[in-house]
Formats: structure tokens, C-alpha cells, sequence
């Protein structure tokens, strides 16, 4: 914890809001969406979606295939307080929808489901878009399954495995053979699975392989630890990375091959 706060007085020190970014298309990311202070109705989707989670008195025991928690001290957790302690906040929930409508993303990825509060937001964003959702955990897959289908979630799949074992059905797809590319591309990539330095840059560079000039990458908690950070700015660094945006609790990854290589730390 002290690691995060002693990193949160750096990030404001450095971070700034749109003024004076010279970047067209980052200050329309932060005019017209960061900042977007429009009331969507589907926030209220989101809000129901919330709620019914939080008043659930209903318990499943979790594995946990990433880092631990540092709230939960027991395997056994109930649906309310993992809503509340280890989902996805309300304003970055309504972030996370305005940036799929914003990239109106249509093939989208999120490494680590838990009871789906991210993945509501990306299918509400975008109901046309096809949306592959990964959850390690049996337990936690099968009850977010349930709330995807109680709100008539449809364009979600949610497949129930390890990221490991996901990325090799993805890599045994069918690729065009004219270019050697993998058939499957994602324009987002939601990372909020395993907070480890190693796991997030082996992830980064098999996901690479399935981006293309336009998909933006969303890793969650780039400050839980010093490793973490390590990983965030060893991602910033590749070259095919061209702009890149620290949020504190998000950072965001873009390979627009068309702009010049640029950093920043926006306020949120």
C-alpha cells in the first residue's frame, strides 16, 4: 500500500489534464471520451448489474490462478463482497464503456472475467461486437455466466480456462495463409487478470501477435507493485508502441504506426 500511495503523489506531480497535449488524437481521446461527462442510459444497465451482485448472499469458494488478494484471507468469498472489494470500480466500469463506444471496437478480449463487471461495460459499449472473456476460476465463471444471461448479455463468450490454455486454442486457429497472420485480431484487450511482471509481458507478446495499427491495450493496476510498474514501462519502451497513456490505474497502449512515439500522464 505504501508503494501505491508514495507512486499516486509521483503520478499527479507529472500528470496534466488535455491542455497542452499537441497530440490530435489524444486530446480527442481525453476531450471526447476520458472527460465525457454525458449521462448513457445504458449506465443504468451498469448500475442494476452492480447492485444485483452486492445483494447476493450467496458464497463460492475461489482459485486463484494470479497474485493473491490482499483483502479476501479465505478461498470462500462471498458474490457481494467480491463485487465490492475486487470488481472493476463504478467510474472506470462507465470509462471502460465509453472507450469501447469511443474505438466503436468490435473483436474485444479481457483476460480475467471474476463475476463480469468489465465485461458488461465492453458488451453494453458495442452490443454488435464479439467479446471472448477468459476466468481461470470454475466457480466464478459459471456465476458471472449467470448474470450475463439474466441481463441478456448476448454477445459475450466466456470461456471457462487458464490464460495459457486460451492463447494455445487461439494460436491452433486457422491463420490466412497469404500473410502468416493469425485470423483472430482484437481492437481492445482488457488485461485484469494476473498481476505479475513476467505473466503480463509474456501475455503482451503473444496478444501482440493478434493486434493490428488500430486495437488499444488496457492493463489494470500497473502500480499494484514495483514489478508491475517494471512490466508497464518495459511495454511503453518496444518500439512498436507508439503512444502510450498512464492513467495510475490503468495504462493504455496503441501501435498507430501513422503517429510519432509519444508518452502520457493524464489525470482522470
Amino acid at each position: 500500500m505504501y508503494y501505491q500511495i508514495k507512486s499516486y503523489i509521483k503520478f499527479l506531480l507529472r500528470s496534466s489534464n488535455q491542455h497542452g497535449i499537441h497530440s490530435p488524437f489524444v486530446y480527442d481521446l481525453i476531450t471526447k471520451c476520458l472527460y465525457n461527462k454525458k449521462s448513457f442510459s445504458e449506465y443504468d444497465t451498469l448500475t442494476d448489474y452492480r447492485k444485483a451482485l452486492l445483494k447476493s448472499s450467496e458464497s463460492i469458494e475461489i482459485k486463484d490462478f494470479g497474485q493473491g488478494s490482499r483483502v479476501f484471507k479465505s478461498d470462500v468469498r462471498k458474490i457481494s463482497e467480491i463485487a465490492k472489494n475486487a470488481g472493476i470500480k463504478a467510474k472506470r466500469q462507465r470509462l471502460l464503456f465509453r472507450l469501447v463506444r469511443f474505438f466503436n471496437s468490435e473483436n474485444m478480449l479481457e483476460l480475467g472475467t471474476s463475476l463480469g463487471l468489465a465485461t458488461a461495460a465492453m458488451s453494453l459499449g458495442n452490443p454488435a461486437a464479439r467479446i471472448d472473456t477468459v476466468e481461470g476460476c470454475a466457480n466464478t465463471s459459471e456465476k458471472a455466466q449467470q448474470f450475463f444471461d439474466h441481463f441478456n448479455l448476448k454477445n459475450i463468450r466466456l470461456h471457462g480456462m487458464s490464460f495459457e490454455k486460451y492463447f494455445t486454442s487461439v494460436s491452433e486457429e486457422k491463420t490466412i495463409s497469404a500473410s502468416e497472420k493469425p485470423s483472430k485480431t482484437y481492437d481492445l484487450v482488457y488485461i485484469d487478470g494476473n498481476h505479475n511482471k513476467e505473466k503480463t509481458l509474456q501475455y503482451f507478446e503473444i496478444l501482440l501477435k493478434h493486434s493490428t495499427n488500430k486495437t488499444v491495450f488496457i492493463f489494470d493496476d500497473i502500480y499494484w507493485s514495483p514489478e508491475m510498474t517494471k512490466a508497464w514501462k518495459e511495454i511503453i519502451e518496444l518500439p512498436k508502441v507508439t503512444v502510450s497513456i498512464d492513467t495510475f490505474y490503468w495504462g493504455l497502449v496503441f501501435f498507430r504506426s501513422e503517429q510519432p512515439k509519444q508518452h502520457f500522464n493524464i489525470r482522470l
